[in-house]
């Protein structure tokens, strides 16, 4: 949810494209084995085939993972890489891995905070709960999310705040893609953002006149 995290930065980089970290992917293939035998030679060959140019320091990453997960069961997918809608929203996501019992599961590179989960997490998850909803007119109580450096999964219950947020960042989304110019969040991560002086200089003036 970048929009949520930084608006201004979103409208940067709103026609670039989007790519996942090696890290990611080789979290995403651990994820298709979980609740099985983690043989992470073979794992390996296959973020190999996915991503032949990931960094081969990452061998090492994998491991890592692999040993947090061995240490939690896990249960396995019935379903991988499900994608989902929203006509009335005007949003579409996936799924990364579905249950036997339907409970959902979206996967996360990062490790896990001590309690709870990223608010960024909170949003794709209120976000796929939309979604399924209006997919199969049934409320979505909630879904987890697997931070996979730690082996941790998380269930997050969907909350009314979490759907007012996901509400708030859509219609910036849509002001944003109408052209106009996002406000700067207080709370912005400027700090570790490659636009910071950027947007420093920008200050006060419309982004349609900066680019």
């Amino acid at each position: 949810m970048r929009v949520h995290a930084c608006p201004v930065r979103f409208y940067y980089e709103k026609d670039g494209p989007v790519t996942e970290s090696d890290r990611y992917a080789v979290c995403k293939q651990i994820s298709y084995h979980l609740g099985h035998t983690l043989d992470a030679a073979a794992i390996w060959e296959e973020v190999l085939v996915v991503r032949p140019a990931t960094d081969p320091a990452l061998r090492e990453f994998l491991d890592i993972c692999i040993a947090s997960c061995n240490k939690h069961e896990w249960k396995p997918a019935a379903q991988t890489d499900v994608t989902v809608g929203s006509k009335k929203h005007g949003i579409a996501g996936m799924i990364d891995r579905v249950a036997d019992d339907g409970s959902f599961s979206i996967v996360r590179a990062a490790g896990a905070m001590p309690f709870g989960t990223y608010a960024a997490d909170r949003l794709r998850i209120a976000g796929i709960a939309f979604c399924l909803e209006e997919m199969t007119g049934k409320e979505v109580e909630g879904g987890h999310v697997e931070y996979i450096p730690d082996g941790i999964s998380r269930y997050h219950a969907v909350q009314p705040r979490d759907r007012r947020q996901l509400l708030a960042t859509l219609h910036k989304l849509r002001a944003i893609r109408r052209g106009e110019a996002p406000a700067h969040p207080l709370n912005a991560p400027c700090n570790r953002c490659k636009y910071k002086t950027r947007c420093e200089e920008g200050s006060g003036r419309r982004l349609s006149e900066l680019l």
